[in-house]
């Protein structure tokens, strides 16, 4: 913040501490953010990032301890009776938070949730003033008015998240607390609704505060930049002078796990092209919009073509990238190659075989060889379950091993994952876990069974940079270790040139471009990846 600009928001001396803990969560954080300013909270899971955002705007767990001030307008934001925390949440600070179904409600269409937020704050607009004012956030994060009447479940994650920003902006506010507002969504939307949240910035005067792990995010389009560690600050700065001439070594650690990445670490590895392991023929995945009876009688349905015609061909020993935007398709056709949704057309042969003419006891033995690393790893873990019964129960399901063997391979996989000592970690249960760590022991869960092919579905991308770095040249070296070929889905084009030999490049649900990782980055064709590579925030400049 300059000199001359005043605070919208004041913070100083913050310390919180949540229930049956004995630790700050948040130890003694001062900042001040003026109007239109953009200023960025940086550093690994668990570092406080979320917690001072949700704290603004009074969402954190009931019996939380706070101390410190925050003040908006000169207002104790901790004073708000409900009535002014009503109002201010919305009108004053709106929060985008990291998983969107946070704030939708699966029982409401896109177009209630927005009439209802704008009509709770401003009732004089009526029905019709609030539609036009949503229909307008909505074009704002590139949500087609045809969506209006479709529910959460209805849209993918990315598109999702592209709602609770609409949400977020509907009512026009001072300040928006934006925690991870773009993690699941392709380099190019991250960029478009980037750019529109600092545009709205300077054209209203909007304070930004925007929490995340991703540095070059974060070196594009914040002005200052606070780096925490511990719930500590680690340091604090404006954005050329932390990123040309970072003082502590923890901010040091980060730029140089970022860039490692960035750097990419691609020989595109020679395989055996003789017979491919997975191969897809003219794939197919439909979804009918509006297909209830009354609405099929009347002819008034809409078919998305999720997968349009998807031909590829994966080899043994490689990693293969599919790389698109949010809504594209990728993660559809992983579901259809696991045959857990139907394919509409076309074929997916695994090791020759045709999996959709197998039964259904042949299907789930093919299963022990396909297995799937998912994007977020608390999601895919059972809270109620030791690490040690989580991993174990894949080996027990395919009925594969006894409970005591199965124990003694949970614990050679959890050293081969870097979770060691494994007799400290087997009994733990997720939320006693890091998310690099409870990652690892989605990996580990892939691995167990000794597959051939591992789905990767943008297994990385809610990690910071330093765990990031840690876990994919772990999954680089189980590789070489355990012969695995990888199908790795992501929005991210540089964990994509780091990881892939090969990359497909995916858009409404068909492959517009694939060659080598190398010809992609170096000499792309299709007017849609070259948009993709030229939205790609760098930390630093690359050769090709």
């Amino acid at each position: 913040m300059t000199e001359s600009a005043q605070p919208i928001l004041s913070v100083k001396n913050l310390q919180i501490t949540y229930p049956k803990s004995n630790k700050y969560a948040v130890d003694n954080i001062s900042f001040d953010l003026a109007a239109g300013e953009k200023l960025g909270f940086v550093g690994e899971s668990g570092s406080g990032k979320s917690t001072i955002g949700r704290s603004i705007v009074r969402l954190l767990p009931l019996g939380s301890l706070v101390n410190g001030t925050a003040q908006f307008e000169g207002k104790s934001i901790f004073d708000l009776d409900p009535e002014g925390l009503r109002k201010f949440r919305g009108e004053a600070v709106s929060i985008v938070f990291q998983d969107p179904m946070t704030r939708l409600n699966p029982l409401m269409t896109i177009g209630q949730h927005c009439i209802e937020t704008v009509l709770a704050h401003e009732p004089e607009l009526g029905k019709a003033g609030a539609k036009a004012r949503t229909l307008a956030a909505l074009d704002a994060v590139k949500i087609e008015a045809s969506r209006w009447q479709q529910y959460p479940h209805e849209f993918s994650g990315g598109m999702r998240q592209r709602v609770a920003i609409a949400l977020a902006l509907v009512l026009n506010p001072k300040m928006i607390v934006a925690d991870e507002p773009t993690t699941s969504l392709d380099v190019r939307v991250s960029a478009e609704i980037l750019r529109e949240l600092t545009r709205l910035c300077q054209e209203r005067n909007m304070a930004l505060m925007l929490i995340s792990h991703d540095l070059a995010m974060m070196a594009e389009y914040c002005d200052r930049i606070m780096v925490m560690k511990d719930g500590k600050p680690i340091e604090t700065g404006l954005v050329q002078q932390i990123f040309e001439s970072p003082q502590a070594e923890y901010t040091q650690e980060l730029l140089k796990s970022a860039l490692h990445i960035q750097a990419g670490n691609v020989s595109n590895s020679p395989v055996n092209t003789d017979k491919p392991l997975l191969k897809l023929v003219n794939l197919q995945k439909n979804y009918d919009l509006g297909s209830g009876f009354l609405q099929k009688m009347m002819g008034d349905t809409k078919t998305i073509k999720a997968v349009d015609n998807v031909n590829l061909e994966l080899y043994e020993g490689e990693i293969f990238g599919l790389v698109g935007e949010s809504g594209c398709g990728k993660s559809t056709l992983s579901r259809t190659i696991l045959q857990l949704i139907p394919a509409t057309g076309g074929t997916v042969e695994f090791a020759g075989q045709d999996l959709a003419k197998l039964s259904r006891q042949k299907m789930q033995s093919n299963r022990r060889q396909i297995q799937m690393i998912f994007q977020d790893p608390s999601a895919s873990l059972n809270p109620k379950m030791t690490i040690g019964d989580s991993i174990a129960d894949v080996l027990l399901i395919h009925k594969i091993a006894t409970p005591e063997i199965a124990r003694e391979k949970v614990l050679t996989i959890l050293d081969k994952v870097g979770l060691s000592p494994a007799l400290e970690f087997i009994d733990r249960y997720p939320n006693q876990l890091s998310g690099g760590q409870q990652q690892r022991v989605g990996i580990a869960r892939a691995l167990i069974t000794e597959p051939k092919l591992i789905i990767c579905d943008e297994p990385v991308s809610m990690l910071d940079a330093t765990i990031q770095s840690q876990v994919l040249d772990l999954m680089l070296e189980l590789k070489e270790a355990y012969n695995l070929t990888y199908l790795f889905i992501t929005h991210d084009l540089w964990l994509a040139r780091f990881l892939c030999d090969r990359i497909a490049v995916m858009n409404k649900g068909q492959i517009v471009e694939f060659g080598d990782t190398k010809q992609i980055f170096s000499n792309p064709t299709h007017p849609y990846t070259k948009e993709l590579l030229g939205a790609a925030p760098l930390l630093a400049k690359q050769p090709s």
